[in-house]
């Protein structure tokens, strides 16, 4: 839902600040977009999958896993927040902690977790803008489905079923986990 603003120019302060009222938002275009909550399936997904990328990332000395509370600011000053990302420590060069605003550019890897909400365009949007501002990889999962679409550019180049492996390929050198790993049932 794009939310109307007097505000035109989105300092980082000030954009940060809107967190307190207990929205996500991005940043599109200069309009806000509250991007709502996504429910208990979506969030199980990215905490999932964010914390096995954590912990290979930090193992392996490789950068840094965000959570979508993590905005990206774009060359087109867009503010996007990927349900998961990754940045190469190579791109965090001189840095020795994350920085308290935002990152400039878009990260490595985005995933984004289909929700009942979002719509094909929205999803298309937002690829485009992530491999115009440097992104490597995209994963689009999709939970009802049970599968991933896999993106180098702003096309699909692979469609992974829960038997297949979702791979971090040159992104994440020899990350692999099996897709059907996202949807497990529980068996507790």
């Amino acid at each position: 839902m794009t939310i109307s603003t007097e505000q035109t120019v989105w300092t980082d302060e000030a954009f940060i600040a809107l967190s307190k009222d207990g929205h996500r938002y991005e940043l599109v275009d200069g309009e806000l977009v509250d991007m709502g909550n996504s429910g208990m399936e979506h969030g199980g997904i990215g905490s999932f999958l964010g914390g096995l990328l954590a912990i290979y990332v930090r193992q392996h000395k490789l950068g840094i896993v965000c959570d979508s509370s993590t905005a990206f600011t774009l060359k087109n000053g867009n503010k996007r927040s990927p349900d998961v990302s990754f940045v190469s420590k190579e791109r965090l060069k001189g840095l020795k902690r994350p920085p308290r605003g935002f990152f400039q550019g878009s990260p490595d890897l985005a995933v984004e977790i289909l929700s009942p909400s979002n719509t094909v365009e929205e999803i298309h949007e937002k690829i485009v803008e992530y491999f115009a501002n440097e992104t490597r990889l995209v994963w689009v999962i999709h939970p009802d489905e049970k599968y991933v679409l896999v993106y180098h550019s702003s096309e699909p180049d692979c469609f992974l079923r829960s038997s297949d492996f979702l791979e971090g390929e040159a992104v994440i050198p020899e990350f692999s986990m099996q897709v059907g790993e996202l949807f497990e049932e529980w068996d507790f």
